[in-house]
């Protein structure tokens, strides 16, 4: 029996240090050496200080920036220890009601907006996570942003152009524009103060 057990721990021991211990810090020093943006969080810093990832949506909330698709995470919405969709059907009262409280809450932000309304600005994402809107979603709130900016909605309408990352390898995905990235240019562009 102690011939047997004296092996089989030392061959727990080798694999626990190969890799619980060694290959972890190969990978995560690989990962550093090739992609360091990406292995640190993809964090986006203004005035020297970390205010998000490009890759995690944010809750804006002010008419002065352009709002993220809704996110189903709780306890707090782009909650990333809580992603997962809300897994409410189409006919679900529940998505219906909800659905309809963003409707009222884009009409009333910008009254005068009788654009038909994005889906995107609607539903939340499949991971509650989403950092990019469509291009539509963007436009769709120039108007709002520009009036609460006091600036020409062409100048919000050329900083989404300049901002709209096309579809990876020409045809994965659609067209997007990173909310974060949207409104940092806004506030380097105009600041909000």
């Amino acid at each position: 029996m102690a011939s047997q057990l004296r092996p089989a721990l030392t061959i727990f021991a080798a694999l626990t240090l190969i890799c619980g211990v060694l290959y972890p810090l190969a990978v995560t020093g690989i990962g550093r050496a090739a992609f360091p943006v990406q292995a640190g969080g993809s964090l986006v810093e203004f005035n020297g200080k970390a205010i998000g990832s490009s890759l995690i949506g944010q809750a804006f909330t002010s008419p002065k920036y352009f709002w993220g698709r809704p996110s189903a995470t709780t306890p707090m919405p782009n909650n990333a220890a809580g992603s997962g969709g809300a897994n409410q059907g189409p006919s679900n009262p529940a998505f219906l009601d909800a659905v309809k409280g963003r409707i009222a809450a884009l009409k009333a932000a910008d009254p005068g907006n009788s654009a038909a309304i994005p889906v995107d600005l609607v539903t939340a994402s499949a991971s509650g996570l989403d950092p990019e809107i469509s291009v539509a979603a963007a436009r769709y709130q120039a108007g709002r942003v520009a009036s609460a900016r006091q600036i020409s909605q062409e100048q919000v309408l050329a900083l989404i152009a300049r901002h709209t990352q096309p579809q990876w390898l020409g045809f994965f995905g659609e067209t997007r524009v990173n909310v974060l990235a949207l409104n940092l240019a806004l506030d380097r562009a105009q600041p909000h103060g």
